[in-house]
């Protein structure tokens, strides 16, 4: 299955060994100091987010066709009567028996802000490159409720830089997150596009994301990065697995993200 860790540094694992211990007076002291930068990169936060809805937008002329459990799709129906649409691009070749891990651990968190999301003027949609007869029972198996949609017939994945044909791997070197990489293994990566829809039916893209730009959308890590051991992992999500296995934990295990 694909490897994606060149692409995506880890965060180092934290030592808890020989921590300092110090007075309830001393430990506030210092968290107050923490909590100014805290507040600091808040509001760097919102910034950023202002200056994300600042960028200019790329109307989409061309057409694309999607196989869902609906029938075939356009761009346009996945918006499903909403003005905004969040694409997440899971990694699914046609081929391969299930998903790559690390998308299905982003993926475990999209149900939980759909309830909120399709009420606020927000269309979530997954789509992989794998037939969805090919999608479908994985689908099923890990008992989400997101629509998730196949772009096997059109060229939506090549266009949007998260799928590379076989002659780009071969080649050595691939156009992903903004930049041309050495790649010779893997014809998928992870990524995510937002596109606005019109009162007249226009499609602009808006935004995309690739690499560890998808972190946002994974809460688990939010949870993580407040314990004292932090994400602990030596190389980007060498700990995580599918949730339904768990039980078969392995260190060996060889997946698109370790």
């Amino acid at each position: 299955m694909d490897k994606q860790h060149e692409m995506m540094a880890a965060i180092p694992a934290e030592s808890t060994e020989h921590h300092r211990i110090v007075s309830q007076q001393e430990w506030i002291e210092e968290r107050k100091v923490l909590l100014k930068k805290e507040k600091e990169l808040t509001r760097l936060n919102d910034e950023l987010a202002r200056q994300r809805r600042k960028l200019p937008w790329v109307k989409v002329d061309k057409s694309y066709s999607f196989q869902s459990e609906q029938g075939n799709e356009t761009l346009s129906d996945l918006f499903g009567g909403k003005s905004q649409l969040i694409i997440y691009h899971f990694m699914f070749a046609p081929g391969w028996k299930e998903g790559c891990p690390g998308c299905s651990f982003l993926a475990d968190h999209i149900d939980g802000a759909n309830l909120h999301l399709a009420h606020h003027d927000i269309s979530v949609v997954v789509v992989s490159r794998a037939p969805l007869q090919e999608l479908s029972p994985f689908k099923s198996r890990m008992e989400w409720k997101f629509k998730w949609v196949s772009s096997f017939d059109s060229d939506f994945n090549y266009d949007y830089f998260v799928s590379f044909t076989p002659e780009q791997v071969e080649s050595g070197e691939i156009y992903y997150n903004y930049q041309n990489l050495k790649h010779d293994e893997g014809t998928e990566s992870p990524g995510s596009s937002v596109f606005y829809k019109d009162e007249m039916g226009n499609i602009y893209h808006t935004y995309s994301s690739y690499s560890r730009g998808c972190d946002a959308l994974i809460g688990a890590y939010n949870y993580l990065d407040l314990t004292p051991k932090g994400r602990n992992e030596d190389s980007t999500m060498d700990w995580m697995r599918h949730h339904d296995k768990y039980d078969d934990f392995k260190k060996d295990n060889n997946s698109c993200c370790h």
